[in-house]
């Protein structure tokens, strides 16, 4: 059993749900020709105690912020607190140095586990790399979110063990937008990790879209930051060469896909995000492949949009909390 609070009325700066991302936003009915006040979003993860909203809610309305909306989630009996605040703000009053400075003092007041505060019109986009197979349906649609501005991260490279041809309209994609292209055959003996580390050295972190390569614990040592993977939600029951195919055959109803952060243990990493969709007898292979591929594309770009928009934190060994 967990608790979760609703912060609204506590806190007196809220101004409504904001399930949106934006840069900026202007005060409802102000009739002031002042500039438009600046998006930001703050996470915090500490041991709980009483307080910690209000000072939350202070350090932001001191400097003239306000805030449009907050998530705070404490579990029974855990002794542990975690909150997600937005909340707008003026940079002349409140400029960007200082704001790290007064929400660092927060995070020592509270022997803070994780303290985060995201401005996405004045900090620099997150970077991350792509690593892919054969199957282009993930990658291309997360390349398409990207061109779209749904996805706010500058693309540093895509890696793959699979070599696409030069008349490729992936490779066209890339090369029309300057993305560079790694093609590293890879073998049982020579996963080509060493050259995968150096070309993804100042990523801020990674996706494996539908990269079929299993990352070994020393990689993931090395590299030290989050890997999100993608897979079919036909495992453990299906296993092995075409899932698909082994799940039609055997007449399920119902497929799925799961995001999730990569660890050693195979495919069994903090799950950010899962979806599910009903199939029946009135599918054939083609139209069931279709809706699992489908179900991947949405699943992964809805975890990489709320990791982005720091709405996933870590949660005891192996969850996540999701803002």
């Amino acid at each position: 059993m967990t608790f979760t609070r609703r912060v609204s009325s506590c806190f007196s700066q809220f101004l409504g749900s904001a399930n949106r991302s934006f840069n900026s936003y202007k005060l409802p009915g102000d009739p002031s020709s002042s500039p438009s006040l600046t998006y930001g979003i703050h996470i915090f993860h500490c041991p709980d105690e009483v307080g910690i909203v209000a000072k939350l809610s202070e350090c932001i309305a001191s400097r003239g912020g306000n805030i449009l909306g907050a998530d705070v989630f404490v579990p029974q009996n855990k002794n542990v607190f975690y909150s997600r605040s937005e909340f707008v703000f003026d940079t002349v009053r409140w400029p960007r140095k200082q704001m790290d400075e007064d929400f660092l003092k927060l995070s020592n007041m509270f022997s803070a586990i994780r303290s985060v505060v995201r401005v996405p019109a004045l900090d620099p986009k997150f970077k991350m790399a792509v690593l892919a197979s054969k199957q282009d349906h993930c990658l291309v649609d997360l390349l398409y979110g990207w061109q779209e501005g749904r996805l706010p991260v500058d693309i540093t490279c895509v890696i793959s063990n699979h070599h696409r041809g030069p008349n490729n309209n992936v490779m066209h994609f890339l090369e029309r937008n300057g993305i560079p292209y790694h093609y590293l055959h890879t073998t049982e003996e020579n996963k080509r990790e060493r050259e995968i580390l150096e070309l993804v050295l100042n990523t801020d972190f990674l996706v494996l879209a539908r990269y079929m390569q299993v990352l070994s614990g020393q990689f993931l040592r090395t590299y030290g930051k989050d890997v999100i993977n993608i897979h079919h939600g036909l495992l453990p029951s299906f296993k092995g060469g075409n899932p698909c195919k082994q799940a039609f055959d055997a007449g399920v109803k119902l497929i799925g896909a799961t995001s999730h952060f990569v660890t050693e243990e195979l495919d069994s990493g903090p799950i950010i995000e899962q979806m599910v969709e009903r199939v029946s007898h009135r599918d054939n292979l083609q139209s069931f492949v279709q809706k699992s591929e489908n179900l991947e594309k949405q699943c992964l770009a809805k975890a990489l949009r709320w990791y982005c928009e720091l709405r996933v934190l870590p949660y005891e060994e192996n969850r996540t909390v999701v803002f």
